[in-house]
């Protein structure tokens, strides 16, 4: 039997302790044609040393400097030849079988371009990780959210989305994707730096015809970071700047029009609740995002020419308002949001 092969590409950034505790997992896959690459985002510690004196027969992409998630990983696969990419976070534990089901899945559906496995928590390996949960999806704002995942609640798995389905974006933990899709999509936006540019290209991958899916019967365990802590003003910045520019990007003008004075006000909303709260930091945060995305419009930036699409037309999108339906309704879970078959 023939199996496609398969680059496991792990991006590394000061990240030793990680690669000690979860690489030996992911050598212990046992899919046939795999390599194991670690890209590393110039370290300052002694991540390489280790790979070298410990994992020897892992492959090393030395980069120049810090790219930041979204341009590491464009440096690093532009040398990479591969039927299939898994983009694997370093603080991520594999399972038996991790790989194989993916591959599978995606190899009896050509159309299918990327998926996920399920993402659970390391910590708490009852419940989902607030990265990806079991597939991303988003509302008609932008707003991410994810099978098992609302906001900062995480939901128990019990099975409830043991179900191979189409979503609408595949967290970057573990991102499954075809290496030829990757690289029509130019990858990832470099401009992102880090945190969404996996949602922005799952967009644009839909956009161009292709579908997104979470494997679910795929089990991975996240340490992940859960929350943005509030500390982490760096973290308030980039999502709040790329979330818009990635609307502005693939959002179809007339829904930009109306949908982007709407989603600067609700911005807007947090950062002065956040200057009542003493939070000023969050509130530069804020500040210095929407002048960043006014900066990025006025130098021109656009998307790749692709097809138009409402994104209400696009598999894993919620038809309402996830601030609505979470804030006032006080719907906590996916399935109270939305509903079987929605």
């Amino acid at each position: 039997m023939n199996f496609p092969s398969v680059a496991i590409v792990i991006l590394n950034y000061n990240g030793r302790n990680f690669l000690e505790q979860f690489l030996p997992s992911v050598f212990a896959s046992t899919y046939p044609d795999k390599r194991i690459i670690v890209a590393d985002n110039a370290s300052t510690d002694d991540s390489i040393v280790y790979l070298q004196n410990n994992f020897s027969s892992a492959e090393l992409i030395m980069l120049d400097k810090n790219y930041g998630f979204a341009g590491g990983y464009n440096e690093a696969l532009k040398k990479v030849a591969s039927d299939y990419y898994i983009l694997l976070n370093s603080d991520v534990e594999v399972t038996p079988g991790w790989m194989e089901d993916m591959i599978e899945l995606m190899e009896r559906d050509k159309n299918i371009a990327a998926c996920q496995p399920k993402i659970l928590s390391y910590h708490n390996k009852k419940y989902f990780e607030y990265a990806g949960a079991c597939g991303g999806w988003i509302d008609t704002m932008g707003y991410a959210f994810a099978r098992g995942r609302i906001f900062d609640v995480c939901e128990e798995d019990t099975g409830q989305y043991n179900s191979n389905e189409k979503v609408f974006w595949a967290t970057g933990a573990a991102l499954c994707i075809r290496a030829a899709c990757f690289h029509e999509m130019s990858g990832f936006d470099a401009y992102f730096f880090a945190h969404m540019e996996e949602i922005d290209l799952c967009w644009r991958l839909q956009r161009k015809g292709y579908s997104v899916y979470c494997c679910a019967s795929s089990v991975v365990y996240h340490v992940g970071g859960g929350t943005l802590p509030k500390t982490n003003h760096r973290k308030t910045y980039l999502n709040f700047r790329n979330n818009l520019i990635m609307s502005l990007k693939n959002l179809p003008f007339p829904e930009t029009f109306w949908k982007m004075p709407l989603r600067i006000l609700l911005d807007w909303l947090f950062a002065f609740k956040s200057l009542l709260q003493k939070d000023i930091a969050s509130f530069k945060a804020v500040l210095q995002a929407h002048i960043d995305v006014i900066k990025w419009m006025m130098n021109g930036n656009k998307c790749q020419e692709l097809p138009s699409k409402k994104i209400k037309d696009i598999p894993g999108v919620y038809n309402g308002s996830l601030i609505w339906a979470y804030f006032i309704k006080k719907k906590k879970h996916f399935s109270e949001i939305v509903k079987k078959g929605g």
